[in-house]
């Protein structure tokens, strides 16, 4: 069966990469992606899924089969913006072919993995590798701007509740198992405005927060490690500030912090650390704020989350992994490498908020993503498509 998943994956190799050129060439920004959530709509119906909708927050939901077992597959289909236009050999949103790979704003992170998913599903389809399943292919968005607030809302308000979800984001055909976490903090302190001219007047704010980013550049060095995640970071990233004037002493002052959380690193435990920064840098009472997320989605809700998205690992020998290196070898005669995603992905809220195992495998180099001249190689996509459709002949083999 392995052989004849792999051989179907390369016979629709041609109809994987048109599909993922249909939706390079429409721009799908955080927030903006209506056409490309269409356009994958159209592609699964095309492909004979059982249902095909999109949801309140906009997501495409594709299922396959009414098994009781319930499994999904995950893509997030919102890319970010091309940036500086001259760093490109190309029209980003013109997508080409060239040295066996596919060219184009998306094509690893990561609407690559959707064109493998949904190609997976014809597979599974045809082969009737469904009938103890209900499977579910999820094209998601928000995820560059909200890691996770697209299944938080999936699992709360669609009731959808997998026992396992693949996570498609581009691991360059390894299986990952996890990642460390992230949050988004403000600290502000306040100060009090006089003339430029007689700074002793006043309360600089500026040199408050200025202390107490040296006290978080201090912080990051004392952070937990983890053999399998790595350690725990932060650094500052922006510094705002107001005041009356060039030439008044500002009466306000903030940075924004971005923290990574490594295995047993928790939001208390993150805010704890800040706080104490700002004690020993010398001011107790500045406030940390840890952020919302509420922007509007392209259907017009708006579903606020903190921007807390915690650290998640499923064990490596999970039956789930065990499940994904054997059908890996059986597809591909050969071991896979079992590792994790340096960047944070949805399952922050799959694995780190809700506890579904999740595991990961995805066209593409995570080191192309959000960078000019992104490019996905073809032969990932055939081998993704062929790994997704074999996981499910594997788990169905209990």
């Amino acid at each position: 069966m392995y052989k004849e998943i792999y051989n179907k994956a390369k016979q629709y190799e041609t109809d994987t990469v048109n599909f993922l050129m249909d939706m390079v060439r429409i721009p799908a920004f955080s927030t903006l992606e209506k056409d490309v959530c269409l356009c994958i709509k159209a592609e699964m119906e095309k492909m004979g899924f059982d249902e095909v909708r999109i949801d309140g927050l906009g997501n495409v939901i594709g299922r396959i089969g009414t098994g009781k077992r319930v499994i999904a597959f995950d893509a997030h289909i919102d890319t970010v913006y091309p940036g500086e236009l001259s760093l490109w050999n190309f029209d980003p949103f013109t997508p080409k072919v060239e040295d066996g790979k596919v060219w184009g704003r998306g094509t690893v992170d990561q609407e690559g993995g959707m064109a493998s998913m949904v190609t997976a599903g014809r597979i599974i389809k045809e082969l009737g590798l469904d009938k103890d399943f209900t499977i579910y292919f999820t094209g998601t968005v928000m995820e560059e701007d909200c890691d996770g607030l697209c299944w938080q809302y999936i699992i709360k308000e669609e009731k959808i509740v997998p026992e396992m979800v693949v996570i498609t984001e581009p691991t360059n055909m390894n299986i990952y198992r996890g990642h460390r976490g992230r949050m988004e903090m403000k600290v502000h302190v306040k100060g009090l405005s006089c003339h430029g001219s007689a700074p002793e007047r006043g309360d600089n704010a500026i040199y408050k927060i200025s202390r107490i980013a040296l006290e978080i550049e201090k912080l990051h060095e004392r952070l937990k490690d983890d053999p399998f995640l790595g350690k725990g970071s932060i650094c500052v990233s922006q510094v705002f500030f107001t005041g009356p004037s060039q030439c008044a002493v500002p009466d306000a002052a903030s940075i924004a912090l971005d923290r990574r959380l490594t295995f047993g690193e928790t939001k208390d435990s993150a805010v704890a650390e800040v706080k104490e920064a700002c004690r020993l840098a010398g001011y107790p009472e500045a406030e940390v704020e840890i952020l919302v997320y509420e922007e509007t989605a392209y259907t017009g809700l708006v579903y606020p989350t903190e921007k807390y998205y915690p650290t998640w690992v499923t064990p490596v020998d999970s039956p789930f992994v065990s499940k994904a290196v054997t059908s890996y070898r059986e597809l591909f005669d050969k071991e896979p490498i079992v590792d994790k995603w340096t960047f944070s992905t949805n399952g922050v809220a799959i694995c780190g908020m809700h506890g579904i195992p999740c595991i990961g495998l995805g066209p593409g180099n995570e080191i192309y993503a959000h960078a000019p001249n992104e490019a996905a190689p073809v032969s990932h996509l055939n081998d993704a498509a062929a790994f997704y459709a074999g996981l499910i002949y594997s788990l169905g083999l209990n």
